[in-house]
């Protein structure tokens, strides 16, 4: 029985990841393509690297992976 905890979750995406699972995870939470996450975050990083490169690095270690 799935509970809403676990639905609304974010967690790293190894099924679909290309790296680590983090911007594919983030994509399922809400709804996107993958791709289109990958390339918000690859513009964002390009502006402001030092952010988005922590934030990366936290979501690797912080979020839990499901292979969906």
């Amino acid at each position: 029985m799935k509970s809403v905890f676990d639905t609304q979750r974010i967690y790293k995406d190894t099924a679909r990841r290309m790296v680590s699972g983090v911007c594919a995870g983030v994509a399922r939470y809400f709804g996107q393509e993958p791709w289109l996450v990958r390339g918000v975050a690859i513009a964002a990083f390009l502006f402001v690297p030092v952010a988005v490169a922590l934030a990366y690095v936290l979501g690797v270690v912080l979020l839990p992976s499901r292979n969906y």
